[in-house]
């Protein structure tokens, strides 16, 4: 099967979205992990103790998607609750030095990703296109979490 050909920018910006997720995907899923796990450690890293109402907001899940995600991350000892001294209903979510031990070397992975999709571009070519790019995207609405 021949390979669709690409003939408008917008097309040829979402291949080149296409080739930065799966890449994301591929080291996902390298590590034995659901694209949403991953997200969640990654957060967790950023954002140590978080609690998982801020999990369900940040990943616009419910609360019970959530607490499955993280039972699953738990059995493989990956994040750990901890309660929060005087309110037992509220529990804490860390990743543990096993998740974020899996989990790092993402940004790096996909720094790598960034720089073989952009290898064809010398840096003349590169400081035009980022040029560009945020000419096109300055009025457009700024994504949300």
């Amino acid at each position: 099967m021949e390979a669709p050909r690409l003939t408008t920018s917008l097309e040829l910006l979402r291949w080149i979205g296409w080739a930065q997720r799966k890449a994301a995907e591929d080291w996902v899923r390298e590590r034995e992990l659901s694209f949403e796990q991953s997200f969640v450690l990654g957060y967790l890293g950023q954002n140590p103790g978080a609690i998982q109402r801020d999990i369900a907001e940040i990943t616009r899940t419910s609360a019970a998607s959530v607490s499955s995600l993280l039972q699953g991350l738990e059995r493989r000892g990956l994040v750990e609750r901890r309660t929060e001294p005087g309110n037992e209903r509220s529990k804490r979510v860390f990743a543990t030095p096993a998740g974020a031990e899996l989990i790092a070397g993402f940004e790096t992975a996909m720094a790598d990703a960034d720089a073989t999709i952009l290898a064809p571009l010398d840096d003349d070519e590169r400081a035009t296109l980022q040029t560009l790019l945020e000419k096109i995207t300055a009025e457009l609405p700024r994504p949300t979490r």
